[in-house]
């Protein structure tokens, strides 16, 4: 009995013996090595998509340029001054070539853009309807010192910080036409504040 209880103890311990060899030798590293693979996939952009700050810079500059050639075109409609139409005219031109610019590149980066002012435009456009002659004129220009005097920092801002490349390429390209703008706006709008009250006179005719 002795015996036989010895052999089974002995057949127990080595059917017991090969798993413990199996798991103190686990061949398993290279799933560890793996892992930083995957963190690096998840830090890439989705689906292409670009930062938020680019898109939103990109949807505001949608919506300021189709307001300038708005306000342009109506410049050049309603404005007593010739300055102050010439000045509409090349809005209306710059802008809806920088429009046309943004719509490709925003379609090269799946971003959509508004095809519509928002409300807070469209209502700076409606007020500016209301007026005629010289104070269409003075009204429309203090906006386009204001507004160009935004766009400037924020165009600035993109060229300098944004983080899509193309994005930043095209505020930089734009920029200087902006500054040019900025400068031209302000040149106008110190010429109609010189002429005084004579140049309302039209408008009211």
């Amino acid at each position: 009995m002795r015996n036989s209880l010895t052999t089974f103890a002995l057949a127990g311990l080595l059917v017991a013996v090969p798993p413990l060899a199996s798991a103190q030798s686990p061949s398993q590293p290279p799933p560890r090595q793996d892992a930083p693979k995957e963190s690096k996939a998840a830090k890439e952009p989705k689906n292409g998509k670009i930062a938020r700050g680019d898109e939103k810079f990109m949807k505001d500059a949608a919506v300021g340029g189709m307001t300038e050639v708005k306000l342009g075109q109506l410049a050049e409609q309603k404005a007593a001054s010739d300055g102050v139409k010439q000045f509409g005219k090349r809005m209306a031109t710059d802008h809806g070539k920088a429009n046309d610019e943004l719509k490709q590149l925003a379609s090269q980066k799946g971003v959509a853009l508004p095809m519509d002012l928002d409300r807070s435009h469209q209502g700076l456009y409606d007020k500016l309807a209301k007026l005629n002659g010289a104070d269409f004129d003075r009204a429309y220009m203090k906006e386009m010192v204001k507004d160009h005097d935004k766009d400037v920092k924020a165009f600035r801002k993109q060229a300098d910080s944004g983080k899509d490349p193309d994005v930043k390429s095209w505020a930089s390209k734009t920029l200087p036409t902006l500054q040019e703008h900025q400068q031209q706006a302000k040149q106008v709008a110190a010429g109609l504040q010189g002429k005084g009250s004579p140049a309302a006179s039209p408008a009211q005719k």
